[in-house]
């Protein structure tokens, strides 16, 4: 997949809209289109990274980024104190689906264990 066909970078570019819930110089966040929680925000990095093996030690301080981002929509969106779930697949048998790195964000009910 080129940078050009990737949902994402779509989303990144303006070409795709989203309900964007939080922007930094490194990261954006968006509402899921088929949420699997009352909240359920995909947060990205604004650099295309495939999975999490393809992140390098460069990569280090952007993927940090996005869980700062997550702490700061979870305290926003008035999930901190009851509690989150932050995910990242990595690769299609995890389930990831879009091939360019991500967290979800989840909260608003209960989560059980273990997930799928």
């Amino acid at each position: 997949m080129t940078h050009d066909d990737c949902l994402f970078c779509k989303i990144l570019a303006g070409d795709i809209p989203a309900d964007i819930v939080f922007e930094s110089e490194t990261a954006i966040a968006f509402r899921d289109i088929n949420p699997q929680a009352p909240t359920h925000v995909v947060i990205i990095p604004r650099q295309h990274i495939a999975t999490i093996n393809d992140i390098g030690v460069e990569d280090q301080p952007v993927v940090g980024s996005l869980f700062s981002a997550a702490r700061e929509i979870a305290k926003k969106e008035g999930l901190s104190e009851e509690g989150y779930r932050v995910v990242m697949n990595c690769n299609a048998a995890a389930g990831q689906t879009v091939f360019h790195l991500h967290l979800h964000l989840l909260g608003g009910r209960g989560l059980g264990w273990p997930p799928g």
